[in-house]
């Protein structure tokens, strides 16, 4: 994130506190500067453990609380995938993701083709859509790589030798 997008997010943290009448606190900056300087969609515990270096004395219910508010401000996305921990972005933008089914992973996907994906058509009486996200589920390049290696020292001959018919 270049330092005039970070400047252009505090400045609508600053604005979505005071139009909702909360405080700027020095928890809350630490939390949201923890999230901005992040690429890979984190818990609210690594997020716990990132501002914990710097403010002790944060709890981990705090951290939870403000991401909360943060998620209802539209500060930040919160991101659940089945079997994982919610996960906190801060690219509220449209946006999908790629999802390793490995070490969970999360990568954004950004392509306008996936934004005109047509709704389906259900009962507005049972259910009402409002947005939507894509999730594409598979291997991210590290755990592939690691998974290649593992194998190639189980079976070092194939791993070396390629067999031709």
């Amino acid at each position: 994130m270049s330092p005039a997008d970070k400047q252009q997010r505090l400045n609508r943290f600053v604005a979505a506190h005071r139009e909702s009448g909360l405080p700027v606190t020095i928890q809350r900056r630490a939390v949201f500067e923890s999230i901005l300087e992040r690429q890979d969609h984190p818990t609210a515990e690594q997020v716990y453990r990132t501002v914990r270096e710097d403010l002790p004395q944060i709890s981990r219910m705090t951290v939870h609380r403000i991401l909360g508010t943060f998620v209802s401000l539209g500060l930040v996305a919160k991101t659940c995938h089945p079997g994982s921990a919610a996960r906190f972005d801060p690219n509220i933008q449209q946006h999908h993701h790629l999802v390793c089914l490995d070490c969970g992973a999360i990568i954004d996907v950004e392509d306008p083709r996936l934004n005109n994906i047509p709704w389906p058509q259900v009962n507005p009486r049972e259910f009402t859509i409002q947005d939507y996200h894509v999730h594409f589920r598979g291997q991210c390049a590290r755990c592939r790589q690691k998974r290649g290696v593992r194998q190639r020292r189980r079976n070092p001959q194939r791993a070396s030798a390629p067999t031709t018919l």
